[in-house]
C-alpha cells in the first residue's frame, strides 16, 4: 500500500510538473528498492513508468509551442504515450522478464460476481457498451451533421491510438506484471487509479479522474475475466468516440 501511495503521488506531482517535490518520490522509491529485495522488480516497474510519464509530458508540452492544429496536437500527444510503453518495456528487459499483455482470444465463460448477483462476462460487457452508446448518442444527436462529419477522421484516429495505447499500458503490461507480484485486488486498484490520475495531464479535474478510475476497474475486471485485452480496447474505443463527440476532448 505504501508503494501504491508513492506511485499515485508521483503521478500527481509529475502531472502538475512539481519537479522539486518529485524528488521526494524518487527518494521513496530508492529507499524501498534497497530495503525490499523481494519487490525490486515491482518497485522499478512503477518508477520506470514515472520516468516514461515525465518524458511523455516533456514532448507533449513541446508540441504546444508548434504552429499546428489542435487536432494534430492531440494526436501527437496520444502517440507520445509510447514513451511510457518503452520505459516499462526496458525495465522488463533489464530484469529479463517476459513482456505479457493479455494477448489472447477472449474467454467469455467466466462470471463476474456483483453484490447479490452473478453475471456472465459477455453480458456485462455488452450492457456496459450499450449504456455508454445510449448516453453518448443522446449528446451526439444534438449536433448538426456537418459537425459530426468534420470530426469523423480525427475521432477515428484518436480513438484507435488512445484506446490501444492506454489499454496496452494499463490493462496490458502494467496489470499483467503487477498480477504476478501482488494481489489481484491491489493490481486492479493500482492500475485503475493510476489510469484515472494520468488524465490530470490533459486538464481533467481530480473528481473526473477518479470517475475514470472506476472505468479502469471495469476494464481491468473484464480483462482478467476474459484473459484478453481486446474486449477492454473495444469498450474503451466506444467511450472515446462518445467523449470526442460530446466535446470532452476537442
Amino acid at each position: 500500500m505504501i508503494l501504491a501511495a508513492l506511485f499515485f503521488i508521483g503521478i500527481v506531482l509529475v502531472s502538475f510538473e512539481q519537479w522539486v517535490l518529485s524528488y521526494i518520490t524518487i527518494i521513496g522509491f530508492v529507499s524501498l528498492f534497497f530495503t525490499n529485495k523481494e519487490k525490486r522488480f515491482m518497485i522499478s516497474l512503477l518508477f520506470s513508468f514515472l520516468i516514461g510519464y515525465a518524458i511523455f509530458l516533456f514532448f507533449a508540452n513541446s508540441v504546444e509551442t508548434l504552429d499546428i492544429t489542435k487536432e494534430v496536437r492531440i494526436i501527437l500527444n496520444r502517440l507520445f504515450l509510447a514513451f511510457i510503453i518503452i520505459a516499462v518495456s526496458i525495465n522488463h528487459l533489464i530484469y529479463n522478464k517476459k513482456i505479457t499483455w493479455y494477448n489472447n482470444k477472449p474467454n467469455w465463460k467466466n462470471q463476474i460476481v456483483l453484490p447479490f448477483h452473478k453475471i456472465d462476462t459477455f453480458t456485462f460487457w455488452v450492457i456496459g457498451i450499450v449504456v455508454n452508446v445510449v448516453v453518448y448518442l443522446f449528446l451526439i444527436l444534438q449536433k448538426d451533421l456537418d459537425s459530426i462529419l468534420s470530426l469523423f477522421f480525427f475521432c477515428l484516429l484518436f480513438t484507435l491510438i488512445n484506446a490501444v495505447f492506454e489499454e496496452l499500458i494499463w490493462r496490458g503490461i502494467m496489470l499483467s506484471s503487477l498480477m504476478q507480484h501482488t494481489s489481484s485486488f491491489l493490481a486492479i486498484i493500482m492500475t485503475s487509479v493510476g489510469f484515472g490520475l494520468l488524465h490530470l495531464a490533459i486538464g481533467f479535474s481530480l473528481f473526473f479522474c477518479l470517475l475514470i478510475s472506476i472505468a479502469g476497474v471495469i476494464y481491468a475486471t473484464i480483462t482478467i475475466k476474459t484473459n484478453s485485452i481486446y474486449p477492454s480496447i473495444v469498450f474503451h474505443m466506444v467511450i472515446n468516440i462518445g467523449m470526442v463527440y460530446s466535446g470532452l476532448i476537442i
